[in-house]
């Protein structure tokens, strides 16, 4: 079978992607941002240098020898000229010519828009994402506005909006904090409903 890595169309698909591979110990990382077209070059390259479309017998043997494995994550909209990458990495040697973080350093690793932090599930903790607190802090000072001005299908409109981000654990709890806001501010009309993010595919397949 032919190499080949996904293709986020996404940012759903590309955090998800993000989150289903930390716990298998891809946690260092680099990132950047290249024009769309540019997106299969890239990851030909990563995948001569650090193997990102390796199998995961190939992977096997490279963690015997000691090297790390990396995955490619790439978000590139359907209709826009920018993609960001994101490079992740195990433990091992191979990557001396990049600048890698570990995803435990502070600042926490911001990506589309969202930032990765853990919350405690019982009894042990997993990786989610939300969105960052000055991005909360706006929201919450828009709801103030809007229930001040008595502005009701404005707010409804609003909360419909947050009912639509990428339902991780992290970004629903923040959401849901929103809903409470509202309705202790006198919103009493039915809430939108809250989803929880189900598994998707992380992508089309990019040939390598």
């Amino acid at each position: 079978m032919p190499a080949s890595t996904p293709l986020a169309r996404s940012k759903s698909a590309a955090l998800a992607r993000l989150l289903d591979s930390i716990p298998k110990g891809y946690n260092r990382y680099t990132s950047g941002t290249i024009k769309a077209e540019k997106v299969p070059a890239l990851a030909v390259k990563f995948h001569e240098r650090y193997g990102i479309g390796c199998t995961p017998a190939q992977r096997i043997t490279r963690k015997k020898r000691g090297q790390a494995s990396c995955i490619l994550i790439v978000f590139c909209p359907p209709s826009g000229d920018q993609a960001q990458w994101l490079m992740l990495a195990t433990q091992g040697t191979g990557l001396q010519g990049e600048a890698m973080r570990c995803v435990t350093d502070k600042p926490r690793l911001h990506w589309l828009g969202y930032e990765l932090v853990r919350h405690p599930h019982k009894g042990t903790t997993r990786w989610t994402v939300r969105r960052p607190s000055a991005d909360l802090a706006a929201d919450h000072a828009l709801l103030a506005e809007l229930m001040n001005k008595h502005h009701l299908s404005g707010v409804a409109n609003f909360l419909q909006r947050l009912a639509n981000l990428p339902g991780f654990h992290g970004v629903r709890a923040q959401v849901w904090g929103l809903f409470q806001a509202a309705r202790s501010r006198g919103y009493d009309a039915e809430l939108p409903h809250l989803f929880y993010m189900q598994k998707i595919s992380h992508g089309e397949r990019l040939a390598l």
